[in-house]
């Protein structure tokens, strides 16, 4: 497999990399997925590597363990 770090890749190569990635997101009728293309514009301008964008991304993530605890519904 081809390194995809930046310094290894061209711009078209990142841009090929993302899309292949992300799948058909102009299919998507939610409108995230497009979000999602937004997300990698640094990588495919070279100026963020994917490792890092995908460790910022899971840094906003909470899980249901981490949030208010469900209370009796009283039933």
């Amino acid at each position: 497999m081809k390194s995809l770090l930046i310094k290894d890749t061209t711009k078209e190569e990142r841009e090929q990399i993302v899309a292949e990635s992300l799948g058909n997101i102009n299919g998507s009728c939610d409108g995230c997925a497009s979000g999602l293309a937004d997300m990698y514009q640094d990588y495919v301008e070279g100026r963020r590597e994917l490792k890092e964008i995908n460790m910022s991304f899971r840094r906003g993530y909470v899980s249901g363990d981490e949030g208010p605890q469900k209370k009796e519904c009283g039933f």
